[in-house]
């Protein structure tokens, strides 16, 4: 089975990939990812090497994997009493998690990976992410507040942020994502 499938949601299946996947973020946190292997995963799991090789594939599927179970947010975003505040206050965050060493190593995990060609694994982080921005939304368009579409979101401020991140010359700055957010919300159709 590979990171592009899915699992049974429970039993041994359930209990393996929690094994690890824990054991994973241990040896990283212990070792770094350069020290990484198999073997060393499957022992402190207590799972043969086949077994995550059979599931994952190799190496970068797993990390691939447990990056996208890190990126799963753990939250809703702050409710700050409006729209601008909260996607202020989301964005920054998000940049803050994708700008940082941790950040930075997860989306090169998902990238890396065969099935990043794909699209399973950066499509479900487009999820999550699209996922917080509609929360977001939602409550402003509860309060009467105009918004504009997720995908308005994802363009003009997620976009930016990971690019500049991953590759940009210069690191974005809490201006910069402030801007993006005034931008975002100050142009296109709204709902």
């Amino acid at each position: 089975m590979t990171a592009t499938t899915t699992p049974r949601p429970g039993g041994r299946s359930a209990r393996v990939q929690a094994a690890v996947h824990r054991a994973t973020r241990e040896l990283i946190e212990l070792h770094g990812r350069a020290e990484l292997t198999v073997p060393m995963i499957a022992a402190r799991a207590e799972v043969t090497p086949s077994t995550i090789y059979r599931r994952w594939g190799d190496l970068g599927e797993l990390l691939a994997d447990v990056s996208v179970e890190r990126m799963k947010p753990d939250a809703q975003p702050a409710d700050t009493g409006s729209v601008a505040g909260d996607l202020l206050a989301w964005a920054q965050q998000f940049h803050e998690e994708m700008s940082s060493p941790v950040g930075l190593a997860m989306m090169k995990d998902v990238l890396s990976t065969e099935a990043h060609g794909e699209g399973a694994a950066s499509c479900q982080c487009a999820q999550f992410t699209a996922a917080q921005i509609e929360v977001i939304f939602e409550r402003g368009v509860a309060r009467g507040e105009a918004v504009p579409p997720v995908q308005r979101a994802m363009d003009v401020v997620v976009a930016p942020i990971i690019y500049r991140a991953l590759w940009g010359p210069v690191p974005a700055d809490a201006a910069a994502v402030a801007g993006w957010v005034g931008e975002c919300l100050a142009g296109g159709a709204m709902r």
